[in-house]
């Protein structure tokens, strides 16, 4: 049975930083692609960053570039995306998505993810 479990998440302070975990079991290593989405209030669920089975490859919506960075440790089979520069407008609920793959690929849509953890609140103040 696969399992995602988001950590890290909590208040801060518009140009503070935080530091999202994500721990799977029931997966192999190397064997997904890893994704961070986010929701906002009302909002759709979008794509953040993305990150290959690898992890040589990563990819970001424009709205994060340069202030957030995804990795991987597949040995301990955990992602993470550490976010700095924060913003009010980050202020969501983030989600891990992972899909089985042997390409080295970052599917950017939702749909195109199997697997989800339950999300943890970002909430960025002014």
């Amino acid at each position: 049975q696969v399992q995602l479990v988001e950590s890290g998440g909590g208040l801060v302070q518009a140009g503070g930083s935080l530091r999202l975990s994500c721990a799977a079991s029931g997966l192999t290593g190397s064997s997904y692609a890893m994704a961070w989405f986010r929701q906002g209030s009302g909002k759709e669920r979008e794509f953040v960053a993305g990150i290959t089975r690898s992890g040589s490859g990563t990819q970001y919506a424009d709205s994060v570039k340069g202030r957030f960075t995804i990795s991987r440790d597949n040995a301990k089979n955990t992602g993470y995306l550490q976010m700095n520069s924060l913003k009010p407008e980050d202020t969501a609920v983030y989600y891990c998505a992972a899909r089985h793959t042997l390409l080295s690929i970052i599917p950017t849509r939702p749909y195109e993810y199997g697997y989800w953890g339950q999300g943890t609140q970002v909430t960025v103040s002014s």
